[in-house]
């Protein structure tokens, strides 16, 4: 896929699985959890162990069965090294630069972090594809809708903060997609094997993204 595709299927999908394995091994099974329950937008952070091997096992494993991207992106090194790995779309946390600058250069769909609405806009002059605002949870949809009203232009995906209940009032303030981290995919169920129940939610979580985007405005 080229890098409008995969910018499309994100906005298709819609939501973002954020996973911060405990370990490579458990990461894998996460994943192939999440899968079979409907999510298959999936972001490896760098905060997983052996991040790049991860995604390069994913890779092989699902080839396109999945839209795989890395995140917590915070070393201008790391741009390179996920898209030699295979990360289709890369995403950090933060407005940085010099980060902001290795991501747009590989080419790949870039998610640049920002919660302000001066980082909001810079983070879209350095190439940012879509902002992602982080955290979430410290603003909540409204502000989603206040930043609409100046940047109407610049497409947001919230990571941080959302759930399955709250998942129609974000699309509802016009978001591009969501991110969904530990309400998604929490390391505890997977250190204790409980893969079962991650898939569970997954579907709840799938479900309810599908619903939302039925009844939202196409941002």
């Amino acid at each position: 896929m080229d890098k409008q595709e995969i910018l499309n299927k994100l906005h298709t999908l819609g939501l973002v699985a954020v996973i911060r394995g405990p370990s490579p091994e458990l990461t894998v099974r996460m994943v192939e959890a999440l899968a079979v329950g409907g999510v298959i937008g999936i972001e490896i952070t760098y905060t997983t162990p052996d991040a790049a091997a991860v995604v390069r096992a994913l890779d092989r494993a699902f080839g396109d069965g999945i839209l795989l991207g890395m995140g917590t992106l915070t070393d201008p090194a790391q741009a390179a090294e996920a898209l030699d790995a295979g990360a289709r779309y890369l995403v950090s946390p933060v407005t940085d630069e010099a980060l902001g600058r290795a991501m747009v250069a590989t080419g790949l769909p870039v998610m640049i972090g920002a919660l302000t609405p001066s980082e909001v806009f810079r983070a879209h002059q350095l190439g940012s594809d879509v902002v992602k605002l982080f955290p979430g949870s410290a603003v909540g949809p409204d502000y989603v809708k206040a930043l609409r009203g100046p940047f109407p232009h610049i497409p947001i995906m919230p990571t941080g903060g959302v759930d399955e209940h709250n998942v129609a009032d974000w699309f509802r303030a016009g978001v591009f997609a969501v991110g969904a981290g530990s309400l998604l995919s929490p390391t505890k169920l997977a250190r204790e094997g409980r893969f079962d129940e991650i898939t569970a939610t997954a579907k709840r979580f799938a479900a309810a993204v599908r619903s939302a985007r039925a009844s939202a405005p196409n941002p």
